[in-house]
């Protein structure tokens, strides 16, 4: 590592999801749609969320917020991929490179903050129903996403400075966009103090979250055994079915990508695991809210026939 040339980087060339310029067309085309129904169905879910009365509940309000968080998660990635698809320049500056790491890691790790937010509202609602209101409120759900906010922004903006202060053997990044482990990988020393951060703070930071899902769901299980209700059970899994799931596809892959040492990247195949958690996982969000959640489906109901009635009264007038 250490006999690599060094060279003074103004701009990396993004190498994309795939080398094989024969595929490029089928790529853009695929990642295209996927970018599509996750923006779409997510701009359906914060709208119904934050307009629909029967909606305007703490559990509803942050999943308006997880569904933001799909719309920029997507959007920070997705569009720059599919622009350098098609073209022959594949080119980003090193200013924008380091801002898209910012907002990246910011995002993302603000999801399973809110994902853990979701766990503890339904904890509450099962195992503590007749305190629930005075618990759980729009406002302690606020101050949870502003907190969470002043949280991963700190802890990317520390990733993104010591990045930063790197000094990088090349500019071609095995990636469609600025993550940080091809970057890493760039680095013409072993960039140890990255890497101990990363399984230092960014364990506090970043997984942290899905070991308090963990315990709320844990002891939402032992409620659920105290009762012997069967009911009860069925309710539970209505109730956070859908949830469990998006846990489980959020934080496989990032366990997956980051929670390893710089020898053990391998980049191609990280870039395949990558476009799963960047616009799939995006994508399935709504679907799996929606299609599990009576609640939703209602909603969603409500507001086509309303924009049906509007439709019909423009024509009629």
């Amino acid at each position: 590592m250490a006999t690599r040339n060094r060279t003074e980087v103004t701009d990396f060339v993004l190498l994309g999801l795939s080398n094989w310029p024969e595929v490029q067309p089928v790529i853009f085309g695929i990642v295209l749609v996927m970018y599509l129904v996750a923006i779409i169905g997510n701009t359906l879910l914060v709208v119904v969320a934050f307009s629909d009365p029967k909606l305007q509940t703490p559990m509803y309000f942050l999943l308006g917020q997880l569904s933001c968080i799909d719309i920029f998660l997507t959007t920070i990635t997705i569009p720059q991929m599919l622009v350098h698809t098609l073209s022959v320049t594949k080119t980003i500056s090193f200013n924008h490179c380091m801002l898209q790491l910012f907002f990246f890691m910011a995002v993302g790790s603000m999801e399973g903050h809110l994902l853990a937010a979701m766990a503890y509202d339904r904890y509450v609602a099962i195992c503590d129903p007749l305190r629930y209101s005075a618990i759980i409120s729009r406002r302690f759900c606020l101050h949870i996403t502003l907190t969470s906010w002043v949280v991963v922004s700190l802890n990317s903006l520390l990733y993104s400075v010591l990045v930063t202060r790197l000094t990088f053997c090349g500019n071609q990044v095995t990636h469609f966009f600025c993550d940080i482990t091809p970057l890493l990988k760039l680095s013409c020393t072993r960039p140890v103090v990255n890497e101990m951060l990363i399984f230092t703070e960014g364990v506090a930071v970043v997984v942290s979250p899905f070991f308090f899902i963990l315990g709320s769901y844990a002891r939402i299980g032992v409620a659920i055994v105290r009762m012997h209700s069967v009911a009860a059970l069925r309710k539970a899994l209505a109730t956070c079915g859908s949830h469990i799931l998006v846990v489980l596809l959020l934080y496989g892959s990032v366990i997956r990508m980051y929670l390893r040492s710089s020898s053990s990247y391998d980049l191609d195949q990280d870039r395949q695991v990558a476009i799963f958690y960047t616009v799939v996982t995006p994508m399935l969000n709504p679907l799996i809210y929606s299609l599990r959640n009576q609640e939703v489906k209602e909603a969603l109901q409500r507001l086509s026939r309303k924009f049906c009635i509007s439709g019909d009264f423009q024509s009629g007038s």
